[in-house]
């Protein structure tokens, strides 16, 4: 799994003014702060998790696509900061995706088959019941697309809009560089190739 395969579109926004705001508690006068990043804008940036002296980095917003299974997105839930713009919807569209290619290697090929199975059933008797629709087979395909819901395997692949900032993404990295999903190991490696990802690792870039 490469960054390629997770994360694309990246958008940053607010860097300069981010740098600026940095500078305001010793400044006196506003006209002569600048965006340079300087010994101390680093000290601050990266301070320990926790101490706030990096608030400056909440002003550095991303907007990225991130593609993660249901089992990374379940954890990745856990973070306030890091916001969906909007996602792929398995309960719109669960019958209508490329099963073959939906899921990561991890995931048995006997359980790829039997969702694809489900889905062939499903798809098929919901043509019959748009050509002769009645309240029986109506109630057979509600519960047939439950079961395909939550048979889904926790590999299954999804894509969603996701909006954050530099603080955010120093508390997922100190959290999740070491973690056992493979997705996340390479999110944070994704997180050194950022500008100044020292204010997110705390390493020199």
């Amino acid at each position: 799994m490469e960054i390629k395969d997770i994360i694309s579109k990246v958008d940053i926004f607010g860097f300069d003014g981010a740098i600026i705001g940095s500078k305001y508690p010793m400044a006196t006068d506003l006209s002569v702060v600048t965006s340079e990043v300087t010994k101390t804008v680093k000290k601050l940036g990266t301070c320990p998790t926790g101490e706030g002296h990096d608030n400056f980095l909440n002003g550095i917003v991303m907007q990225f696509d991130l593609t993660f299974t249901n089992k990374a997105w379940v954890e990745a839930e856990r973070y306030h900061f890091l916001d969906f713009v909007s996602s792929q919807s398995t309960m719109h569209r669960i019958t209508r995706f490329d099963l073959d290619n939906s899921y990561i290697s991890h995931v048995d090929q006997r359980m790829i088959d039997i969702m694809k199975e489900k889905v062939d059933e499903y798809n098929e008797l919901n043509k019959q019941y748009k050509l002769n629709p009645d309240e029986e087979t109506n109630e057979i395909l509600k519960e047939k697309y439950l079961q395909i819901l939550y048979s889904n395997p926790a590999g299954f692949k999804l894509t969603a809009r996701m909006v954050t900032n530099y603080r955010q993404l120093k508390t997922i990295y100190k959290q999740r560089k070491t973690h056992r999903l493979e997705e996340w190991r390479v999110f944070c490696d994704w997180c050194e190739t950022l500008p100044y990802s020292e204010f997110i690792t705390g390493k020199e870039a």
